[in-house]
């Protein structure tokens, strides 16, 4: 399964916002509108976005490429790229790594193409890499919970937290994977569900509001999710939900995984405190369906992500094997 394409000098990405019921895909040949498609979600998931913005800069190369200011042309697209959302490390990470390729080869723009599919062939790997790892974790016959969509539609393909489980699997060992809701833009029973019912793995839809209960009754095994930037301790951004799913599994004591690339690791930041969190419109809350549900004089807290502390982690799971506490020390002996 794949969401990003690189086809005739263009961008193609499925639109995520139509799925399930809808399979779409949206051509581009400007980076000028691939940052709207990252604002609404039509591309979404920390490894698509730095996956789309390495294409992204492709674009810009071909549009400026021999013209005077053509350098300038480049460090305004990638600003504005970098201004598309704010929270998932692996945006600025891979910016980062289209820009250092830019200056060692001149602007040559099937350099930077041969850097950006590069970008996408290695997270590809690097999902593998952990879904193998990951599921080194996963018992007999478990029950697990995810929340959100880490899967090959939030990545270059295969998936991080689903590439644990596509993995387990593969293996035999998934009884069931239980996908929260997650509001409000149900990436969970829109995108998680779709995925493992097209690959043919167990899963039950429930809403936010009903992981506890589930856990009470002993249904769960493992949680696994999935990433958007993690701090040098060991804290981590990702879909707002996954903070109170840790503090439940703690209560009720079931393991929870994180499952992330090195490109999500920002080692820059202590901790958690000083990750970036996106508001996002209230609309997204008030209305569903195109429909309003909330009275309109209402106020709206709406973040897209929430902070988990590393202290409930159980583990963390990367390309390079899994990680467990001291997360600090750990974490800086791998990617340091």
């Amino acid at each position: 399964m794949e969401a990003i394409r690189w086809q005739d000098n263009a961008l193609l990405l499925l639109d995520q916002t139509k799925l399930p019921l809808e399979e779409v895909w949206t051509r581009h040949t400007s980076y000028t509108t691939v940052i709207p498609a990252i604002r609404a979600l039509v591309v979404r998931g920390a490894p698509a976005i730095g996956v789309a913005a390495g294409y992204a800069c492709c674009l810009a190369a071909l549009e400026f490429h021999g013209r005077p200011d053509y350098p300038q042309r480049m460090e305004q697209a990638r600003r504005e790229l970098a201004a598309s959302r704010p929270t998932a490390v692996n945006l600025f990470w891979a910016l980062d790594r289209m820009a250092r390729a830019f200056d060692a080869c001149v602007g040559d723009p099937g350099a930077l193409l041969e850097e950006a599919k590069a970008i996408h062939r290695e997270d590809i790997e690097m999902n593998k890499a952990m879904g193998e790892f990951g599921a080194e974790v996963v018992p007999p016959n478990a029950r697990i919970l995810t929340h959100c969509n880490a899967g090959a539609l939030a990545t270059g393909g295969y998936g991080t937290a689903l590439g644990v489980i596509r993995a387990a699997h593969s293996q035999g060992k998934v009884a069931m994977v239980y996908a929260d809701e997650t509001r409000p833009l149900l990436q969970g029973s829109r995108l998680t569900a779709y995925e493992l019912v097209k690959d043919g793995i167990p899963v039950t839809v429930q809403t936010d509001g009903m992981a506890a209960s589930l856990m009470a009754a002993g249904q769960v095994d493992l949680v696994v999710v999935g990433c958007d930037r993690m701090a040098a301790n060991g804290d981590f951004a990702n879909k707002i939900g996954t903070y109170g799913l840790a503090v439940l599994a703690h209560y009720h004591g079931v393991p929870f995984y994180t499952a992330l690339p090195s490109s999500t690791v920002d080692l820059s930041i202590p901790d958690g405190s000083g990750i970036v969190i996106e508001q996002r419109a209230g609309d997204e809350v008030t209305h569903f369906a195109g429909h309003q549900v909330a009275p309109a004089e209402a106020a709206v807290y709406n973040p897209a992500f929430d902070v988990t502390p590393h202290h409930l982690l159980t583990g963390v799971i990367t390309e390079k094997g899994v990680i467990r506490p001291p997360f600090q020390v750990n974490l800086a002996r791998l990617f340091g």
